[in-house]
């Protein structure tokens, strides 16, 4: 008979294309995935894989396998929810969350469940939201709180749903004594372009910090290509001098004049605005962010968790 786990990785290979790539989503060594599908090609008893060089892809036989598989692992997923589909929510519901979020809402739905469900036990793992979804994709949580920017749209996942959570405007932070937080004073160098409206009071163009050292989320992040993104649509490339994901570090760096920064408007109040620094809407182009709860299978007591979630912290 053939294994579901050993299918599982079959159907993670022919989403991925590679072996480390199935053992980065699934927990594994490259390795163990390798042997769970040479197994599985012998339970089979037909070649499922071939070689392309110095990669390995599925035959044909491999395919139909996937799509075989595909029917069963949704079957045995719509069986554990129904087996686990009792009134009252109880037991373990494992959320994979970023910091600001798990401050300002997961903690605070953590609090009311302790009241409205004292069966249920929620255990957090502090991901990045890229990690997060991974996590969910291979089993490693049941629900995970992940971010998108309007400038880097994203789909969720295959047999993944997602409820929006919040939006959230980015700010721009600067030194409380920059020119550019003082526009009526200091005039850009760039004026509006046709289209466009000059900074309001309180605004901030990006254009007036193109020769500003910039502190960026680290390399490979959505933060740091949002930054990138931000200002190409502002008619810049962003002098990146410093990379760092803590927030109050960010800020702090600010504050000791080693750059400016884009931060959410969340950070404001988790983290909260050191003396000496200000955040600033920006005028040139609109960047939001906005805060997804998504789940693969909605038990009770995930769905209870994600009711508390919604309900908590910052409003959409």
């Amino acid at each position: 008979m053939l294994d579901p786990a050993r299918l599982r990785l079959l159907r993670e290979f022919a989403e991925h294309g590679t072996m480390t790539a199935v053992a980065e989503v699934c927990g594994l060594t490259s390795s163990a995935v390798s042997q769970q599908l040479a197994v599985l090609e012998r339970e089979a008893g037909v070649p499922l894989f071939e070689r392309a060089g110095r990669r390995v892809r599925l035959t044909a036989e491999g395919r139909r396998l996937v799509r075989h598989a595909r029917v069963v692992l949704d079957a045995l997923d719509a069986a554990e929810e129904d087996l686990r589909s009792a009134s009252t929510p109880r037991g373990p519901v494992r959320v994979a969350c970023f910091a600001t979020a798990a401050a300002d809402r997961l903690l605070p739905a953590i609090a009311a469940a302790r009241v409205r469900h004292p069966e249920l036990h929620v255990i957090v793992y502090e991901l990045e939201p890229r990690e997060a979804v991974e996590a969910l994709r291979g089993g490693g949580c049941d629900l995970a709180i992940a971010f998108t920017y309007n400038l880097i749209p994203e789909e969720p996942p295959a047999r993944v749903s997602r409820r929006v959570l919040a939006t959230e405007p980015i700010l721009v932070a600067l030194p409380a004594d920059h020119p550019a937080d003082h526009p009526a004073d200091h005039p850009a160098d760039h004026p509006a372009a046709d289209g466009e409206h000059p900074a309001a009071d309180g605004e901030v163009d990006l254009r007036a910090l193109r020769e500003e050292p910039w502190i960026a989320g680290s390399r490979g992040t959505s933060d740091h290509e949002m930054l990138h993104r931000a200002c190409a649509l502002s008619g810049f490339r962003p002098n990146v001098i410093h990379t760092a994901d803590d927030y109050a570090l960010v800020l702090r760096m600010v504050r000791e004049g080693l750059g400016v920064s884009l931060v959410p408007e969340l950070v404001a109040r988790v983290v909260g605005i050191p003396e000496g620094v200000v955040l600033r809407p920006v005028s040139t182009v609109e960047i939001t962010r906005t805060t997804h709860a998504l789940v693969r299978t909605v038990t009770p007591a995930v769905r209870a968790v994600l009711d508390l979630v919604a309900g908590a912290g910052l409003r959409p």
